[in-house]
């Protein structure tokens, strides 16, 4: 590998602000901001919207498409090519 062009690669704190979960990586990505992990040391932290945790379809509460019925409206509205 070329020296130099690649980001720096270390452990960093992922947490998950609405489900209040956060769980130690490794990654490219950089923080100004720290916090202290369970182990006692000191990591970069970065703050992200939604994770396995929040998210509706590791959740179970992400809602089913009915997709037949939309295919059956479709060709009612414009009429089925035969």
């Amino acid at each position: 590998m070329r020296q130099g062009i690649h980001p720096a690669y270390g452990l960093v704190v992922f947490r998950d602000r609405a489900a209040n979960y956060a769980f130690l990586t490794r990654s490219t990505m950089a923080s100004e901001k720290t916090v202290q992990w369970e182990d006692g040391n000191t990591y970069p932290v970065v703050d992200v919207e939604i994770s396995n945790v929040s998210h509706p379809f590791y959740t179970g509460t992400a809602r089913v498409l009915d997709t037949a019925g939309r295919v059956e409206r479709f060709e009612r509205r414009y009429g089925k090519k035969g």
